[in-house]
């Protein structure tokens, strides 16, 4: 059996770098908005998109128990390039949909670490189908109905710590 190979998805953001810190607006700190992102290299053949961010340093990097999750969408179409700062959701790419957030509620839900600096992982999945309407699924559940249908795969990891 020939192993599946993954394209390889270009994920940028306006607000911050590659591994560099995000900016405080984009956090509990400040205004609390989700970043500008932009995207390229879809792959032939993607139905739809599945952006994801998350931190698997919670709630200590020094000692991590668990991988809190900022933001869930799925069903972005695959022509959309991105999402602008501060996206509401009337204004998300039209059929996207949107999941659960580890504070049990959907939309962006910026950094707000309770101790040291941590990697939030943003995560953009390019999908062989349109996945049905989930009705608000965890991060779990979506990765369950992802299994078999991702074709390609970008990331862009941002860091943050609190002014204490």
């Amino acid at each position: 059996m020939a192993a599946l190979i993954l394209a390889v998805l270009t994920l940028t953001s306006t607000s911050f770098s590659h591994n560099g810190m995000i900016p405080n607006r984009y956090t509990c700190d400040g205004k609390d908005i989700s970043p500008a992102l932009n995207w390229s290299d879809i792959p032939e053949g993607a139905k739809s998109l599945v952006f994801i961010i998350d931190d698997p340093d919670a709630p200590d990097p020094a000692a991590p128990k668990m991988t809190w999750v900022h933001w869930v969408l799925y069903n972005i179409p695959p022509n959309a390039n991105g999402l602008v700062e501060g996206i509401s959701e009337k204004n998300l790419p039209p059929g996207t949909l949107q999941g659960m957030n580890d504070w049990k509620r959907t939309g962006y839900g910026g950094p707000c670490p309770p101790i040291g600096n941590h990697r939030y992982f943003h995560k953009l999945y390019a999908l062989d189908t349109v996945l049905p309407d989930l009705q608000h699924p965890s991060k779990a559940a979506l990765e369950q109905a992802m299994q078999n249908h991702i074709i390609g795969k970008g990331e862009l990891i941002g860091r943050y710590q609190r002014p204490f």
